[in-house]
């Protein structure tokens, strides 16, 4: 369903607002930029940076090399690599809950091979669309050795007919006792080239 949900998909635009804060030694700090955003099926993402604050290397050095790696993962090369799909990751069922937002099926997630792309943690998956629509995890890989640890907060919501981003949010501790603390907000989400969706509602299997 995902995938016929990502086929569907062709041209959209949105507003992300970059929130990068840091709280540890030397002193902290703070740095944020707002950007559109446009995409274009399969593997182009175009940014545009309509404001920007801060000190320029947190800048440079964070929010726009996590802009980079963003369309890194989108390419040829790893497009099909970053999928949460069987072929990626282990899948766990941990709990079916009633859950208001309809996020109902909580997945333990672990990934086949470490990737800088990949996390490993627990998914909620929506009862009606089965699409993601929470994640709580960490990185399958540490991205520095200067990080201790890293904890991932996403959210989705249903835009049309597709899921997309909500809000991101990750928690670094670095080694320097400091925390770093980035969050993406989405928003202004507008949707301007799709296909129609052919989706079958799965069928569960028998034991």
């Amino acid at each position: 369903m995902n995938s016929e949900r990502l086929t569907a998909l062709e041209r959209y635009r949105s507003r992300r607002t970059y929130l990068l804060d840091y709280v540890g030694f030397p002193s902290n700090m703070h740095a944020e930029m707002v950007v559109d955003m446009i995409y274009r099926a399969p593997a182009t993402e175009e940014f545009t940076v309509v404001s920007q604050s801060g000190p320029k290397w947190m800048i440079n050095l964070v929010i726009k090399r996590l802009m980079e790696t963003e369309q890194e993962s989108i390419t040829d090369k790893n497009r099909d690599t970053v999928q949460i799909t069987g072929q990626n990751y282990n899948f766990t069922m941990l709990d079916s809950q009633d859950a208001g937002d309809g996020c109902t099926y909580v997945l333990g997630v672990e990934p086949k091979i470490p990737n800088k792309f990949l996390f490993r943690g627990k998914i909620w998956v929506d009862d009606k669309d089965f699409a993601v629509c929470r994640i709580e995890a960490e990185p399958a890989k540490n991205p520095s050795f200067w990080i201790k640890k890293t904890e991932i907060h996403h959210s989705f919501v249903k835009v049309g007919d597709f899921w997309l981003p909500a809000e991101n949010r990750s928690v670094s501790h670095v080694r320097l006792d400091g925390t770093a603390t980035l969050t993406i907000k989405y928003g202004n989400y507008e949707i301007q080239e799709m296909h129609a969706l052919a989706i079958t509602e799965p069928k569960p299997t028998s034991n």
